[in-house]
C-alpha cells in the first residue's frame, strides 16, 4: 500500500510517503509559513523524488485535529481532494496522536498543542494508543488531573509550561517534539477509511467567532450557521 501521510495542525508541516510501513520519504518544516501555500508544493517534491505519480497512490492520511483552525482546513481540503479525485481511501489520525507517536519515552505520553490563554489541547496515549480521549482544557486542571500518575512524559508545544510541569511532576520528561507524518501514516493504514464528503477537522473547540454568538443566543435556540 502505497501511502501519502501530511500533517498542518501546527506551525510546523510534515509530510511523508510510505509503502507499507517502509518510509520512502519525508520532510518536516519547523518554521511559520503559510500551509496552504507550502502544502503542495512539498507533496509535489516528495513524490517527483521518489518517482510516482499520483495515480500509484493507495491512501491518503491527514492530521484531522485538534490544532489551528486554519491549518486543518488546509490539511483535511486538500486530502478530500485528493481521496476525491483519485477515488482511493482517506483516513483521519489525531494530530496529538502524531506528537504522541514521535515520542522516544515509554509509559503515559501526554502530548500539548497550545490552544492560548492557558488553554491546550490534550491527549493521553500508552503503547501508541489513547487512554482517554483528546481534549480541549485549562491546563491547570490537566496537571491535577494526573497527579498520582508515574512516568509521564510531556511533548510537543510544551515550551510555555515547562516550569509547571517541572514544580508539579519534577521527575517527568519534557520533551518538545514534532508531529511526524511518517508515524501517522503507518497508524492510518490500520484504520478503516473515512466517508470521504462527510469527513470533516476535528476541532474539539469551537471557533471564537461562535462562541461569541452564543454568548447571546444560546438561550432563544437558534443555530449558529455561520462559515468560518
Amino acid at each position: 500500500m502505497k501511502v501519502l501521510a501530511f500533517d498542518t495542525s501546527s506551525t510546523a508541516l510534515s509530510v511523508a510517503i510510505l509503502e507499507d510501513d517502509r518510509l520512502l520519504a519525508d520532510t518536516t518544516l519547523a518554521i511559520k509559513k503559510n500551509h496552504s501555500i507550502s502544502l503542495m508544493p512539498t507533496i509535489d517534491f516528495l513524490m517527483q523524488s521518489v518517482n510516482l505519480s499520483p495515480q500509484d497512490l493507495d491512501r491518503i492520511v491527514v492530521a484531522e485535529g485538534p490544532g489551528s483552525y486554519t491549518g486543518l482546513r488546509v490539511a483535511v481540503a486538500t486530502a478530500k481532494t485528493l481521496a476525491y479525485t483519485l477515488t482511493i481511501d482517506l483516513v483521519g489520525v489525531s494530530s496529538l496522536a502524531a506528537l504522541a507517536l514521535n515520542s522516544p519515552s515509554e509509559g503515559l505520553i501526554v502530548p500539548i498543542m497550545d490552544a492560548r490563554r492557558r488553554n491546550v489541547y490534550v491527549g493521553f496515549y500508552e503503547n501508541g494508543r489513547a487512554v482517554e480521549a483528546d481534549r480541549h482544557a485549562f491546563f491547570d486542571t490537566v496537571l491535577e488531573h494526573l497527579k498520582g500518575k508515574e512516568q509521564v512524559t510531556f511533548v510537543g508545544e510544551v515550551a510555555a509550561f515547562r516550569e509547571e510541569i517541572s514544580q508539579t511532576f519534577p521527575e517527568a520528561k519534557v520533551l518538545e517534539v514534532l508531529p511526524s507524518a511518517f508515524k501517522i501514516g503507518q497508524a492510518g493504514q490500520k484504520l478503516t477509511p473515512a466517508d470521504v464528503h462527510s469527513f470533516v477537522p476535528n476541532y474539539l473547540k469551537r471557533v471564537e467567532a461562535e462562541e461569541n454568538w452564543l454568548k447571546t443566543h444560546e438561550e432563544s435556540g437558534d443555530a449558529y450557521i455561520k462559515r468560518v
